[in-house]
């Protein structure tokens, strides 16, 4: 994968972002380094399936640093990365919050999207915990959550949430299924 910039250099662009936003100890390049070629190495796999023009260049898959959707997806791989791998909740948690303060994205580090997804502006999208089916997209302002009794929702292959839609509680939305600006699904 073609990247914006090396992997030391991303490493320690996010660690300076994260002591920047969260001074309460500095994050170094060194604690990130283990995650960063693995969170890569996802992002790579799902990028090279995204047919989006801005995910490639010249034929090969592409990240950018300055795209933020790109960058709001790496940051996910980040943080739940570092949390499978390390158990390390306090540089999985910066992570996740980092994602949340400069996407508007509340995409906790535990949850589990599949391998392959899409962020389209996903600016204001809080995306709970849920079973998700590879080939997610989701756009601005979206929700898929739990309801009052913690039950969430079942996605499948291919679902495509449009701005404003909702997906909440104890309901399946099956393969290939799109929700319209705005629609609600719920239990």
């Amino acid at each position: 994968m073609q990247l914006s910039l090396s992997t030391s250099d991303l490493t320690q662009y996010i660690a300076r972002q994260i002591s920047h936003w969260f001074p309460d100890g500095d994050v170094n390049a060194g604690q990130l380094a283990p995650y960063t070629g693995p969170a890569l190495e996802r992002a790579e796999h799902c990028f090279s399936r995204i047919t989006n023009k801005h995910f490639s260049r010249a034929g090969q898959t592409y990240f950018n640093h300055l795209h933020s959707d790109q960058y709001a997806m790496l940051l996910y791989f980040l943080g739940n990365t570092i949390h499978h791998l390390a158990g390390d909740p306090t540089l999985a948690a910066k992570t996740y919050l980092l994602n949340k303060a400069l996407h508007a994205l509340d995409l906790f580090y535990e949850v589990q999207l599949p391998a392959v997804f899409y962020f389209q502006h996903p600016v204001g999208t809080v995306l709970g915990r849920g079973n998700y089916g590879n080939y997610f997209g989701v756009y601005q302002r979206c929700t898929v959550g739990g309801n009052l009794d913690l039950v969430y929702p079942t996605l499948g292959t291919g679902v495509m949430m449009y701005g404003g839609s909702a997906i909440i509680g104890a309901c399946t939305v099956g393969d290939n299924c799109a929700l319209s600006v705005g629609a609600i699904v719920v239990d």
